[in-house]
């Protein structure tokens, strides 16, 4: 049902887990643990799901949190249990507050965990190629310095995302890539197809994680396509599915 990062695991009073699709209620393309309140499930299966999530990383089913999430830099203080009605939009949140849980919701985008195991501050990124590009992972790590983290303190793991060998872009994305910067050159090799390239989104993401003075990284190196047990974006638009499952991975400081 889940798996888990050796670095964040070593850190007393933390919780954590990136989730695979097993372990759920949720049946047909959803099957089963599909925490997607986007979708288009039963969203009293989603709600079970989510509920079994939470208890899993030991919080109440209120305070496991996640976003309306836009492919943004944009950032989020998590204090409390949302307010009835929408959720707030936004592809990361940060907390010091204990018992609550933040969640990335994913199916092939990179969920990036973060914690400062001395200032008790713990992070979530919403990492695909567009929030990554844009500088939400910067923006996470400066939301968690305000709530006292160092940058040499943090740790980040890296959860199962869409992976290099999977990962097929059209030329007009590399050159969006290549325009913000030379050196992301790097992270794209030649397609079977003409006019086509391979993605490295894991590279790209943990680039972005130095640049930003992350020493400590862990990447779980998971490929959402190509493994089953996780639900894929891009898997299921190839098999003419009419909806995909998401994942919500979560950390959560312990209460």
């Amino acid at each position: 049902m889940t798996l888990t990062s050796s670095l964040l695991s070593a850190v007393p009073g933390l919780r954590h887990a990136f989730f695979t699709r097993e372990g759920g209620v949720s049946g047909g393309i959803y099957s089963a643990l599909n925490g997607g309140l986007g979708s288009s499930d039963d969203q009293s299966l989603v709600a079970e799901n989510r509920r079994r999530m939470a208890e899993h990383v030991g919080v109440a089913a209120d305070r496991f949190l996640s976003l309306h999430q836009i492919h943004s830099p944009d950032v989020l203080v998590a204090e409390a249990p949302w307010p009835g009605g929408p959720r707030p939009k936004g592809d990361a949140l940060v907390t010091k507050t204990p018992g609550i849980a933040l969640g990335v919701s994913t199916a092939d985008c990179g969920p990036v965990l973060f914690v400062d195991p001395n200032a008790r501050v713990i992070g979530g990124a919403h990492a695909g190629w567009k929030g990554a590009l844009t500088g939400v992972l910067e923006a996470t790590i400066s939301a968690m310095e305000t709530l006292g983290a160092t940058r040499s303190g943090i740790i980040a793991a890296i959860g199962p995302l869409i992976r290099q060998e999977s990962y097929e872009v059209g030329n007009e994305f590399v050159t969006r890539f290549i325009e913000a910067d030379a050196e992301n050159a790097m992270f794209f090799i030649p397609s079977r197809r003409e006019g086509h390239a391979m993605f490295d989104l894991a590279g790209f993401i943990r680039k972005r994680l130095e640049g930003a003075g992350i020493l400590m990284i862990d990447d779980l190196g998971l490929d959402t396509y190509a493994d089953e047990r996780f639900f894929s974006y891009r898997r299921s638009v190839h098999r003419q599915e009419p909806d995909y499952g998401r994942h919500v991975h979560a950390i959560a400081l312990e209460a």
